[in-house]
């Protein structure tokens, strides 16, 4: 059971190590791009080229829907960022229950953004966490926690990484038979709200740390973004730098931007309806004069 593409490496490794895959579930198809045709996620792509059963119902609340996956008669199922709440009739019906593969170290960012949040807080370290799933919003039992160092990656960079860990786990899980888990502590516990599109935009006034912190946190999606005159410019890879000068102000020929402390300096940049591009070629086609004033 699951979605996007941090999922697809726990599915590929459940095929891999020869577990028979009797469903997967997976949101259904949206409009995405240009042209808003719609799209499958990328569970069902690799589900449907591999022969397995695709199922992507819009809830799991009908007794009908409940009832068919019942049927299924499965020992255990494996969620990854599916997407749907689990009802209760659907937790209860493996065997084994349902194990989820959550991209932090649990207590510590329950919900939808873990990897976002985890960064954009200055986490120094993340991880995964394998959860028997319940009721409650990432409050299951823990069965296995294992970190990894964020340093300088993007959210992208590490949700691929604890993509993998996690079907490394999750395999060893299944292969152990541990499917119990040990209670949540109590201390510790944040949540990580989904992202809105107000934090996208950036604050000048802000410190230079906490807008690198920003940019990395929401690269390549849904991207952290400025305003020159009325173009948004997205900022997709930012390093701080020794500088200062009034928030928001362009100090030099470089794009160097001072901050509420210090200055940023850009190294991916990306206008709306182009790729994004590294400084010097953004540069040549877009030149942002010293003192300008950014929004």
């Amino acid at each position: 059971m699951g979605s996007p593409e941090f999922a697809v490496p726990t599915l590929d490794a459940l095929v891999a190590a020869g577990h028979e895959v009797v469903a997967a579930y997976t949101q259904p198809p949206r409009p995405a791009g240009r042209g808003k045709a719609e799209r499958p996620t990328a569970v069902e792509i690799y589900a449907r080229e591999r022969g397995i059963e695709v199922r992507s119902p819009r809830s799991l609340k009908e007794a009908e829907e409940q009832a068919a996956f019942a049927a299924l008669g499965a020992e255990v199922a494996v969620v990854a960022a599916y997407g749907l709440i689990l009802p209760q009739a659907v937790l209860d019906a493996p065997r084994h229950g349902c194990l989820n593969v959550h991209g932090s170290l649990l207590p510590r960012w329950r919900g939808a953004a873990p990897v976002q949040r985890a960064i954009m807080a200055g986490d120094a370290v993340t991880g995964v966490t394998i959860m028997k799933m319940e009721a409650g919003l990432d409050t299951g039992p823990m069965i296995a926690r294992r970190e990894i160092a964020i340093g300088d990656k993007n959210a992208a960079q590490v949700t691929a990484e604890l993509a993998e860990l996690g079907a490394v786990m999750m395999l060893e899980t299944i292969a152990l038979h541990a499917f119990g888990g040990e209670p949540q502590p109590e201390d510790g516990v944040t949540y990580a709200a989904k992202i809105s599109k107000a934090e996208a935009r950036i604050d000048w006034a802000r410190p230079a740390a906490g807008i690198v912190r920003q940019v990395q946190g929401l690269a390549p999606f849904p991207g952290a973004w400025f305003a020159v005159a009325d173009e948004r410019i997205k900022l997709l890879a930012v390093q701080a730098v020794d500088a200062s000068g009034a928030a928001g102000t362009v100090l030099d020929d470089r794009l160097t931007v001072a901050c509420g402390a210090g200055a940023v300096r850009p190294s991916l940049l990306q206008r709306a309806g182009h790729k994004a591009l590294p400084l010097d070629t953004f540069l040549r086609g877009y030149a942002v004069p010293a003192g300008t004033r950014l929004a």
